[in-house]
């Protein structure tokens, strides 16, 4: 892997709409032209609408000219009469301020755009009286907006595009939507997405209509901000009185970007910085913007944590302080009150901590009364409880969650706040009877996460199918007031941002298959079309590949070395998505690498590298462990992979001369425990002697599946038996098998592999082997089962060797002192299938795995409303299988939807004559309290089982095993059932509670062996 360096060039032209967002402009000579590289467009906006519109018209005049080259003109019109020429007008902390935009001017060759807010500009309302606009599907909405094309809008104007909101932020994403059709990426900032360059740009002749957004308050959390995105402030802006420099100057670029991706709510950074106290412009800057300021779970009332530390006075205990804190509950609400925001109620302890040793409902009642009279003097008893007057919630977060189950409430005009467990699963959504409420829910979500199992704050682990699964089931279920989703750092989390903020934005649009077809148009829009289907393609395998695990609970011991090669089919697939990476990158024009860099190239050969390191450093201690030579080439690739690690991040925080600065600063190699390592620290790695022999010779020898070397004694085989044996091979799973013969010891020597069946082969007979241990030499054994005689057996295989020079050793001392030649028994066992079964699947190995997207037969109690969906990518290896709708009653085996899977077996019998059946599932959470996740599994006509694999536990903690699931990403059970022999067997499952998503099965006959994803899928008759 290389690293990439950057340079000035052309930009790619390719046109793209807004993803998600009905397409109103062209490049092709279509409608009316807007603007061009010598025409500007000119853009009418009422001189009264909201400050908020008229600083966006001023961001889209500059749009075009990032497009075409030639800035648009904002011109304000005076109460629908004349326009102001080449006057923009926008409004800041100090007032309006006119500028100058660009040279065209009214009625120039540039097309003409009309903007406003319904009830807030005379023009647009003026259009709507005349009949020439019909807005009756927007009028009085949330954030909707209509875009038309008008002719004759306003004397002198032969025709305009016209966008009419139905409030601020409507007006706000249709013109939005303009610039993103155009070629102005939501990240053309903070991500250094490239403009697209044309240079003409027209209006279609249609009309756009865009409902109110899925969920009223769609924001992100900066949160667990250091060192990175701290580190990048303290290197880019002054510092505060108290602290790094989180000033209005950084706030506005996230104000922006989070409008640009039609979002518009900000839980803003609190470890080490006070929002409203480090810089009195953000406030009335988020403001102007149109943004809704929020404050997190931890901080009621619109305070910063922070804020105590520096100006509160004693202990932050509700009762034995409330005469203090009350006051300082007051001042914060008084502060935010003219500013759009939504409040938070309830009170946790200090620095993300539960208020109190147990769940104390009355002193958390005590606290919410006590809030609820300060709102009441400040707004009046009637606008407190309109929740589209005063917006509060009570995020129901960690032990707080305790508190509803044990019977606590708030008035229903305050949202509940629902959390996922940190994880990405959410814990609970709203119940049938709580749906009514006038507040609403909603979900507070998590890309990033500071505490138990493990930290996760480095790159991008987003498995964006699981969003969309988890999201879905909180928009079915009545969650949609507020999504709110910690995203860390912010960068470099745009994937997952984008993605949480597009369905958010309208669900509907998006389905259960939708992730491949929504990160393809993403990568058009990023990076351009021609490798749009190549880089979507690449992201949804890092998507699934990343989900995993996360990245810092990978260690050396993870995947198996021995088994299934699963260490080594990992690191296979995640350099062969470096490799896909390296191709685009380079394929890419100069001025678009930053942007694939950041959002791609980085995350892609970083977790490569991650992998790479711990993969090496597993197979360095095993090699060392046989005594190969080899283990010491390990341990240099071990450190140089560690090098390159490091290389990566400063070419993150050098890219385009430092603009990222510190933002790839996080520690990740070295974890000890849950919390981040404070120094990078390379895991141990083991040298052999290369200078002295192995007191068994030079020539070693291991097989597949096996920790075990021969000739020589260690614990993984019968001591001075100089034999090792396979696992069974059979034709419908293991045909082939590898060997490893290895130096460990001075000399280089001659080896030979000699079979006494002529059914067996190998990739290479012969060979010799150096001293210098950088090539071990990998054989495989083959079975050509045409050859193969019917039935079991065994086969013996011979590796001779010779020295290469027999000045110091003969023959009879090549394997050292006191051990022979090895040999390897190869069992065979060539079994048929009948010819009636003609689907399902086929032992081997001494079990069956299934992917339970492949069953054979399904069932549906009712196939037009309740059904088996597949979720593509939602596994650790394949898919998820659910049901839909979500929103179903709990079913049970005698009228519920069915999956049912045709078995062929082979062996005779099974320990104790009991099968054991594994199901794994994703780590999805029981959402309904009196409905946990159960599935019911069947075998043959046996009765079938109903499986119950997560316990909840009280005062809002999380269920039993929970740690190791989300470690693991997957609930694993296991079920028991009587093997009734070799033949055909039926297997079933029934999904019982909605919301389960199952993944695998592995029915184990007593052959599956240790593995982090469990053995491959089985061979398949279809």
């Amino acid at each position: 892997m290389r690293l990439p360096t950057f340079t000035a060039t052309a930009l790619f032209a390719a046109s793209v709409a807004a993803i998600g967002q009905k397409s109103t402009v062209n490049f092709n000579g279509t409608g009316m032209l807007l603007g061009s590289s010598n025409a500007a467009v000119q853009i009418m906006v009422e001189q009264d609408d909201w400050p908020a519109v008229l600083r966006v018209c001023d961001d889209v005049a500059m749009d075009f000219g990032r497009v075409t080259g030639v800035n648009g003109t904002v011109s304000l019109i005076n109460n629908g009469t004349a326009p102001s020429l080449n006057s923009s007008m926008i409004y800041n902390t100090t007032g309006r301020t006119s500028h100058q935009m660009g040279q065209a001017s009214y009625g120039s060759k540039g097309g003409v755009m009309i903007a406003g807010t319904i009830g807030n500009s005379s023009i647009i309302d003026c259009l709507i009286q005349e009949g020439k606009i019909d807005v009756s599907a927007v009028s009085g909405t949330w954030e909707a907006y209509v875009s038309v094309m008008v002719a004759n809008p306003i004397p002198g104007v032969a025709q305009a595009m016209v966008i009419a909101g139905s409030n601020r932020r409507g007006t706000i994403y249709g013109l939005y939507s303009v610039s993103e059709q155009i070629g102005v990426s939501p990240w053309y900032y903070f991500a250094d997405s490239p403009p697209q360059k044309h240079d003409k740009v027209y209006a279609t002749n249609t009309t756009a209509v865009q409902k109110s957004p899925s969920v009223k308050y769609r924001g992100f959390f900066l949160n667990d901000e250091a060192p990175a995105l701290t580190g990048y402030i303290m290197a880019k802006f002054p510092p505060s009185p108290w602290g790094p420099g989180f000033n209005a100057d950084f706030y506005k670029t996230v104000f922006e970007l989070l409008l640009r991706l039609r979002a518009n709510y900000l839980w803003p950074a609190q470890w080490n910085s006070m929002f409203d106290v480090d810089d009195a412009r953000s406030q009335p800057l988020a403001d102007e913007y149109g943004i809704v300021m929020g404050t997190s779970h931890t901080e009621p009332m619109m305070r910063a944590t922070k804020e105590w530390n520096v100006f509160g006075k004693g202990a932050w205990q509700w009762n034995t302080n409330n005469q203090s804190i009350y006051p300082f509950f007051v001042e914060g609400v008084q502060r935010s009150k003219p500013y759009e925001g939504v409040l938070t109620m309830g009170m946790r302890g200090s620095g993300d901590t539960a208020l109190g040793s147990g769940i104390e409902t009355a002193l958390l009642e005590s606290v919410v009364a006590a809030q609820t009279e300060i709102l009441d003097n400040l707004w009046g008893n009637v606008s407190v409880q309109d929740p589209n007057i005063v917006p509060q919630m009570w995020c129901l977060y960690k032990e707080v969650q305790g508190y509803y189950q044990a019977g606590m409430r708030v008035p229903d005009y305050i949202t509940l706040l629902w959390t996922d467990d940190n994880f990405g699963n959410i814990r609970r959504l709203p119940l049938t009877n709580e749906t009514d409420r006038v507040g609403g829910a909603g979900v507070y979500y998590h890309f990033d996460y500071v505490g138990d199992p493990r930290d996760y704050k480095w790159i991008n682990t987003v498995q964006l199918q699981k969003t969309w699964e988890q999201m879905h089931l909180a928009y079915e279920r009545d969650a949609r007031t507020i999504w709110v989703v910690n995203v860390g750092d912010l960068k470099p989390l745009e994937l997952p941002i984008s993605h949480f903020f597009d369905i958010a934005y309208d669900m509907e649009a998006y389905d259960e298959a939708s992730v491949p077809t929504w990160l393809e148009s993403w990568a058009a829009r990023e990076f351009g079309q021609s490798v749009a289907a190549q880089t979507g393609a690449l992201m949804n395998n890092y998507s699934i590949a990343a989900g995993r695990r996360k990245f810092e609970l990978v260690d050396p011991t993870t995947y198996s070395q021995i088994d299934y090669s699963e260490a080594d089919r990992v690191l296979a697939e995640w350099q062969a998505m470096q490799s896909v990476a390296q191709s685009i990158y380079d394929s890419l024009p100069a001025a678009i690498q930053p942007a694939f860099f950041e959002m791609v190239y980085h995350a892609v050969t970083a977790a490569t590298t991650y992998y790479d390191i711990m993969i090496t450093v597993a197979k360095n201690n095993l090699y060392a462990s046989q005594g190969r030579n080899s283990a010491n080439a390990l341990a240099q690739h071990a450190l140089d992979q560690f090098a390159h690690d490091h290389q990566l991040s400063v070419q993150y925080n050098s890219l385009l001369g430092g603009k990222w600065a510190h933002m790839m600063d996080q520690t990740h190699i070295g974890y000890q425990y849950w919390q981040q390592p404070m120094r990078q620290a390379l895991p141990g790695l083991q040298w052999v002697a290369n200078l002295e022999r192995d007191l068994a010779g030079d020539m070693g020898v291991s097989i597949q599946n096996s920790n075990a070397t021969v000739p020589g004694d260690d614990m993984y085989h019968t001591l001075s038996s100089e034999v090792l044996t396979f696992t069974n091979f059979d034709p419908y799973g293991v045909s082939s098998q590898y060997i490893d013969i290895f130096n460990m010891g001075t000399k280089p020597f001659s080896w030979k592999l000699s079979a006494n069946a002529s059914f067996v082969s190998f990739s290479q007979a012969s060979g010799q082997l150096s001293t210098n241990g950088s090539t071990d030499a990998r054989v495989y054994a083959t079975v050509d089962w045409s050859k193969c005689p019917p039935g079991s057996g065994m086969v013996l295989i011979n590796i001779t060797a010779s020295e290469a020079q027999s000045t110091m050793y003969d023959q009879q001392t090549l394997y050292g002192t006191q051990y022979s030649m090895p040999q390897l028994m190869l069992p065979y066992n060539h079994t048929v299938l009948p010819s009636n079964f003609t689907n399902g699947f086929v032992e081997s190995d001494g079990h069956i795995t299934i992917e339970l997207e492949h069953w054979s037969s399904k069932t549906s109690a009712n196939a037009s409303a309740l059904d088996y969906k597949v979720i593509p990518g939602l596994s650790r290896t394949l898919s998820g299988v659910t049901l839909f709708p979500v929103t179903a009653a709990s079913q049970s085996t005698s009228s519920g939807p069915m999956l049912e899977y045709d078995l062929y077996t082979f062996s005779p019998s099974v320990a104790a004559g009991v099968l054991n059946i594994t199901i794994a599932t994703t780590t999805s959470l029981n959402t309904i309290p009196d409905r946990p996740l159960k599935y019911a599994i069947q075998l043959d006509n046996q009765t079938p089982k109903t499986v119950q694999y997560i316990i909840d536990q009280p005062a809002g903690a999380n269920p039993t095993g929970w740690l190791t699931a989300v470690a693991n990403s997957a609930w694993t059970s296991t079920s028991n059932f009587t093997y009734s022999g070799p033949g055909a067997h039926k297997l079933k499952i029934w999904a019982l509670e909605p919301g389960l998503v199952l993944n695998t099965a592995w029915v184990n006959l007593g052959g599956i062996r240790p593995s982090y994803l469990g053995p491959p899928e089985s061979y398949r008759v279809v």
